[in-house]
């Protein structure tokens, strides 16, 4: 009877010790994980209207392919500001512009809160950007036939290169090439009507927007190698500093808990580098 009653008190203990050890690991894991309300300053800076507003611009992977309000609309843009809205507990607004020269416009005047785009010295100027969320290789689209079929092939006299109306590429590209003329073209659907028919020989951009010009023009190729990396992250207008903090810890449980890894796969994003 002894040793049944100091078995069933032995028993008792390591459920006990058990039972202490769960509760400590539960509250180690909550305090790693804190799942506490944003700062209400930082949300009123972020989206002063009580509206998360996002430009976004059509035809890219990078910003959002097919209609804004559609169940089968996708693009890193769209998830992102659809993510960061219920990160802020604020409705979500998909603006759609023409392309990303109207979209940093936009933003550049405050008629929207947020973009996805290309972070460079000269944007950062006009807006404030997180740190940066993924990276995009940047490259050339060429038609079927093309008598170009190497990066050294695309700077040569009479070559004709498109390029986005106040693009990165516009401005990189401008200085860059020395023998190819550079033609702006106002969105990326004239690009492809101009590569098909004989309008224009190469077209640059990231190779995330160039993959998905190729799919609509039969038998045109993306070039292997690339000109340039492009560092996409959110921006938002200057004189929102307050929400600064709420957007790099957004950008940063994005990059960690695969919010952003999801959104590159289920948009079709080709020629993306993610990074932790």
């Amino acid at each position: 009877m002894r040793n049944a009653l100091s078995s069933i008190a032995a028993d008792a203990q390591r459920r006990a010790m058990l039972v202490v050890a769960a509760v400590a690991v539960a509250c180690v894991c909550g305090c790693a994980h804190p799942s506490s309300a944003p700062d209400r300053t930082s949300v009123d800076a972020l989206a002063p209207t009580g509206t998360l507003r996002v430009g976004l611009y059509p035809g890219t992977p990078t910003s959002i392919i097919g209609e804004a309000r559609a169940a089968d609309a996708r693009g890193v843009g769209l998830e992102l500001g659809r993510a960061l809205a219920a990160r802020t507990a604020v409705p979500f607004e998909p603006v759609v512009f023409k392309n990303n020269a109207e979209v940093f416009a936009a933003a550049k005047s405050g008629n929207v809160d947020a973009v996805f785009t290309n972070a460079t010295p000269t944007r950062m100027k006009e807006l404030d950007f997180s740190p940066t969320v993924l990276q995009v290789e940047q490259g050339y689209l060429v038609p079927a036939g093309s008598p170009i079929h190497a990066m050294s092939d695309v700077d040569r006299a009479n070559v004709r290169v498109g390029v986005s109306e106040g693009s990165t590429s516009e401005a990189t590209l401008s200085g860059e090439l020395r023998n190819a003329s550079v033609v702006r073209v106002p969105s990326l659907a004239a690009a492809i009507d101009e590569l098909a028919s004989g309008k224009l020989d190469a077209f640059a951009t990231n190779k995330a927007t160039l993959y998905e010009m190729s799919d609509k023009l039969a038998g045109s190729s993306v070039l292997a190698g690339r000109w340039g990396l492009e560092s996409f992250a959110i921006g938002i207008p200057k004189g929102r500093q307050a929400a600064m903090p709420l957007l790099s810890e957004f950008v940063s449980e994005a990059k960690t808990d695969g919010t952003v890894a999801r959104a590159v796969h289920r948009s079709g994003l080709r020629g993306a580098v993610l990074s932790n």
